[in-house]
């Protein structure tokens, strides 16, 4: 078991999660259902994969739900992507998001990197300025 709060990633996962309510909350109305909810489940399902996965109890088990976040960080990324194609978000607002996206995507992979590389998951509460 980790103390996901040291997690640098889930910090920034969480952070970008309050970003995406805010901007998405522009949206147009009739989006209410479709992309807008959407990209809002892509992004809580971010942090809270990381969290289900350091509480869970083996390593691979940590590295399966890290995996199913990098996931929801590609369909967030889409999705930024048509958002702003569809004039939903601004150019400055969707490059901001896939910057911090995309900083998640290599933190999650060395995350993994590294947690497949150990012999014991305790190293993983400690706070890092890595993860």
């Amino acid at each position: 078991m980790h103390n996901i709060k040291e997690l640098k990633i889930w910090n920034k996962a969480i952070t970008l999660t309050a970003k995406v309510y805010t901007i998405s909350a522009k949206f147009p109305s009739d989006e209410r259902f479709g992309l807008t909810a959407q990209v809002r489940r892509s992004a809580v399902s971010i942090p809270s994969n990381i969290s289900e996965g350091a509480g869970r109890n083996t390593k691979g088990e940590f590295v399966q739900f890290l995996g199913i976040a990098n996931g929801s960080l590609y369909e967030l990324q889409t999705q930024i992507i048509i958002s702003e194609q569809l004039g939903f978000i601004q150019k400055e607002e969707c490059n901001e998001l896939l910057e911090k996206i995309d900083e998640l995507q290599k933190m999650n992979y060395k995350l993994q990197l590294s947690i497949k590389k150990t012999n014991g998951v305790s190293q993983y509460a400690i706070p890092s300025t890595q993860y």
